[in-house]
């Protein structure tokens, strides 16, 4: 059973929640790649999680996109180096970096308004773009 996953003070994940898997690697590893099992595929269980609240779980499971599975694991895979140890170090480290831009909230928007120079900038591009569109008309001729 894998070790429980710390990510700061607030959050962790239990070894309960946590599944670890080992399959062949496509990286380096010469001859060895064809017979050691050295990429980590870490999934856990984005429920199981605890000290998160309801906003930081929505959070999680946004920032997980594609490797967020139906059944509500995470999935995350490592096979940046030829030992599998390291590569365990790795996954577990990808999921303490996930799970901790989950805690950090959102700065709210201040919407500001625009400056002067801007919106004159912009008029002078769309009066620009008008007389480029109107030398693409028809050719008038002096008859």
């Amino acid at each position: 059973m894998p070790d429980p996953i710390r990510v700061g003070e607030a959050a962790v994940i239990p070894a309960s929640a946590i599944t670890v898997a080992f399959a062949r690697s496509s990286g380096p590893g010469g001859q060895n790649v064809n017979k050691v099992e050295s990429k980590v595929i870490l999934r856990f269980d984005v429920a199981g999680v605890r000290g998160l609240d309801d906003a930081s779980r929505a959070r999680l499971r946004g920032l997980a996109g594609s490797r967020l599975g139906q059944d509500g694991w995470i999935q995350v895979t490592s096979q940046r180096t030829r030992d599998q140890h390291r590569n365990l170090e790795d996954a577990r480290e990808k999921v303490r970096a996930l799970v901790a831009r989950s805690l950090q909230s959102p700065r709210k928007r201040r919407p500001t308004r625009k400056t002067r120079s801007s919106q004159e900038a912009r008029i002078q591009a769309k009066k620009r773009e008008g007389a480029v569109k109107r030398l693409r008309g028809p050719v008038r001729g002096d008859d």
